[in-house]
Parts: C-alpha cells; sequence; structure tokens
C-alpha cells in the first residue's frame, strides 16, 4: 500500500538526494540546461513532449503541466492520468506523450533539470479545436423568381476561428463573415444575400470551411436552388420558307418552373380547323402537306401558376411555281439595273476627260507666242501683237 503523501514524498525526497549528490559537481554542469520544443497538435490528436540535455552527470528530468503539476519525474509517473504516458527516460532526456488532447491541455509545459540552481525549460502546448461541419440556413425551397433570400453559414468549435468561402458552382462568390467568441473557441457565421432569378434554378451554393486543423480535406455544405418562375415562350418553324405540299412542323419552345404543360394552339384566335393535316403532339404543331388555307398566324399559349405566356407565327405558303418564276424576273431585273449602272459609269468618265483636255487648250492659246521669246519683254510685246491680231480678226454681222 502507497503512503499517502504520494506522490510529494517521494518527489521531496529524490530531489533532496539529488541535490546532496550533485553538491560538489555544481560548477562542472553549470552551463547545461534542458533543450524543449514548442507543439501544436489537433484536438483528439496526441501530443509528444521531449526534453533534452547533453552532457548530463545523472541528474533527473521531471515534466510539469500548466497547473504546475509534476507529470513524470524521471521514469516515475506522478500525475494518476491514464492519458500520459512514457515514451523515453533517461539522464539526457525525458519524453512523454499525452494522448486525446483536449482544449484544457493547452498551455505552458516546464522540463526542470535538478541542479544547483535548477534550471528550466518551457515548451507552449497548443491546441487546435476543429471546426464542425457547416450548416447553411435561410433558403426556401421552392423560391420564386425576383424573391430576396439571404443564405447563412455556421460552423462552431473552431480554434482558431476558422474562414468560411462561398462558391456558385465552382466559381467563388463574397459573404459577409462574423466571428464570436464561445470559450476557447470560435463561432463563424457568414451571409450571402441573393436575388434570385431564373438562371439560379439548379444552382448549387457551397459553403467551404477553411481550417488549419483540416489537412485532409475542408469540411462543406450544399444547398441546391429551386426557383419557380413563369414561363416564356418561341416558336420555331421547321422550314424558313414553307410551300405548298411541304411538310411544317412548329416547336413551341416554352419554358418555365413549374414546366407548363401542356401548351395550347389557335389559329387566328380560335381553334385548328383542319385536325385531319394539322397533328398536335406535345409542344408540336404538324402540317403534313401545306396548302394556301393555312395561311394565317398560329399562337401557342404556355402557363403554370405563375403566369401565362405566349408567341405567335405567321404562316404564309409560297406557291413553288411562281417562286421560280419571281426569282427569273429578279435575275432579269438585276441584269438590266448592272447594264445601266455600267454605261453611266462610262458616260461620267468620257465627259469628265472632255473638259479636262479643252481647258488645257484655252491656257495654251493664252500663251502663244511666250513660248518661243528669246526674254520677257519680247514675250510681253508677242503676246499684245496677238490679242492685236485677234482684234482685226472680229467679224461684225448686219
Amino acid at each position: 500500500m502507497s503512503s499517502p503523501c504520494w506522490p510529494d514524498c517521494y518527489l521531496a525526497s529524490a530531489v533532496s538526494s539529488t541535490v546532496m549528490a550533485s553538491k560538489g559537481k555544481v560548477r562542472g554542469i553549470s552551463g547545461q540546461y534542458p533543450l524543449v520544443q514548442n507543439v501544436t497538435v489537433t484536438e483528439g490528436g496526441t501530443a509528444n513532449l521531449t526534453c533534452r540535455v547533453e552532457y548530463n552527470d545523472n541528474t533527473s528530468l521531471q515534466w510539469s503541466n500548466p497547473a504546475q503539476q509534476t507529470l513524470f519525474f524521471g521514469d516515475k509517473k506522478a500525475l494518476r492520468d491514464n492519458r500520459i504516458e512514457l515514451i523515453h527516460a533517461s539522464f539526457s532526456e525525458l519524453t512523454i506523450s499525452i494522448s486525446d488532447v483536449t482544449l484544457t491541455d493547452e498551455g505552458m509545459y516546464t522540463c526542470s533539470l535538478f541542479t544547483m540552481p535548477v534550471r528550466t525549460a518551457k515548451a507552449y502546448l497548443t491546441v487546435l479545436g476543429v471546426p464542425e461541419k457547416p450548416e447553411i440556413d435561410g433558403l426556401t425551397k421552392p423560391a420564386l423568381e425576383g424573391d430576396q433570400i439571404t443564405l447563412t453559414c455556421i460552423t462552431q468549435g473552431s480554434k482558431p476561428a476558422a474562414d468560411l468561402r462561398w462558391f456558385r458552382n465552382e466559381k467563388e462568390v463574397k459573404g459577409a463573415k462574423e466571428v464570436n467568441a464561445s470559450g476557447k473557441t470560435f463561432t463563424v457565421r457568414s451571409s450571402l444575400q441573393l436575388r434570385v432569378d431564373r438562371n439560379d434554378d439548379g444552382v448549387a451554393y457551397t459553403c467551404r470551411v477553411d481550417h488549419v486543423a483540416l489537412t485532409q480535406s475542408p469540411q462543406q455544405a450544399t444547398e441546391v436552388l429551386e426557383v419557380h418562375y413563369a414561363p416564356r415562350v418561341e416558336i420555331n418553324p421547321s422550314h424558313a420558307v414553307p410551300q405548298e405540299g411541304q411538310f411544317l412542323k412548329l416547336e413551341c419552345m416554352s419554358k418555365g418552373n413549374p414546366s407548363p404543360d401542356p401548351v395550347l394552339w389557335t389559329k387566328d384566335g380560335g381553334q385548328l380547323p383542319d385536325l385531319d393535316r394539322m397533328i398536335v403532339e406535345g409542344r408540336e404543331l404538324t402540317f403534313i402537306s401545306l396548302n394556301k388555307t393555312d395561311n394565317g398566324t398560329y399562337r401557342c399559349e404556355a402557363s403554370n401558376h405563375l403566369g401565362t405566356s405566349s408567341a405567335e407565327y405567321v404562316l404564309y405558303v409560297y406557291d413553288p411555281n411562281a417562286m421560280g418564276q419571281h426569282g427569273t424576273d429578279h435575275a432579269l431585273i438585276g441584269g438590266v439595273v448592272a447594264v445601266v449602272v455600267f454605261v453611266t459609269l462610262c458616260l461620267i468618265i468620257v465627259l469628265g476627260r472632255y473638259l479636262a483636255r479643252h481647258k488645257g487648250t484655252y491656257l495654251t492659246n493664252e500663251a502663244k507666242g511666250a513660248d518661243d521669246a528669246p526674254d520677257a519683254d519680247t514675250a510681253i510685246i508677242n503676246a499684245e501683237g496677238n490679242h492685236a491680231h485677234a482684234e482685226e480678226k472680229k467679224e461684225y454681222f448686219i
């Protein structure tokens, strides 16, 4: 049966004997200090604390917790805690482990070397709080187009505070972050405001938690939006120029949520007249063989509980023979126009050259006599003489 003063009595005796044994050797070891390192561990993990001394002369080593409770003195366990175990004990090293670490284990741990005086070294044990899986609140299903909604992502238990990131499908979007302390851990919120439209229907919004304790993969939560919206309609014909005798299909492209089925086809504001040649199947209106009686305005209408939408298509059935004749006439007219344009351009060119040539002759007559003169005075006299001759050659008609 152990003594009631264990372990303090044993430690006091051990310390006393160690001090007495080393009194005559203080000077020889006065430069020795224990060496330790800070340790970081994730909550729930295992922390190993190691204290080393070089050239120790059989002096004992001791580990103490932040509350100054002795954990191990040499190879002797002093604190009854099943999580704390001895890994290695010698005069040069004392290594212990703390398993299933909690946030309360965080703090300054002390390694003591019982010389005279006692040498100590301190190692800080940092415990990382693992954030919980995030949750997304504020999503209403279904949302209506034009609604303003706020998605809020929450994660708790992180230390230090986690970082929250939002993604719209694979593209990151920015949210508003809020951090609140709760004891040693933090609660983190991030809000994302949206005005939803039909383009948000089926879009996945993901909230991802980034934290130093999440070494393998981040925690995340995803919500897929469901948006209800009124339908929109358009009509696509199978032929751009429908002709008599042809097959024609009109497809009513209606998109809405809930899906606007079925659609309603009408002609000129009334029911379809000839259901033997017109086949309605789902969203499609099919004409087996077109004729002139099919000409008119066809309307497709689609509805759901949010609204009604419609589109119209004006059908004109062309005569294939008339279309060929019109094609010949158009070619003939085009040829005539091309010839007229070519002739006009030629006339403009000829007229321009004629005017330019006659303008040059007039200037040459003005200067006649000046080209052959040996000097400027003679050129002037010759020019005046030419004018005089010109006056003598005037004719008068009575």
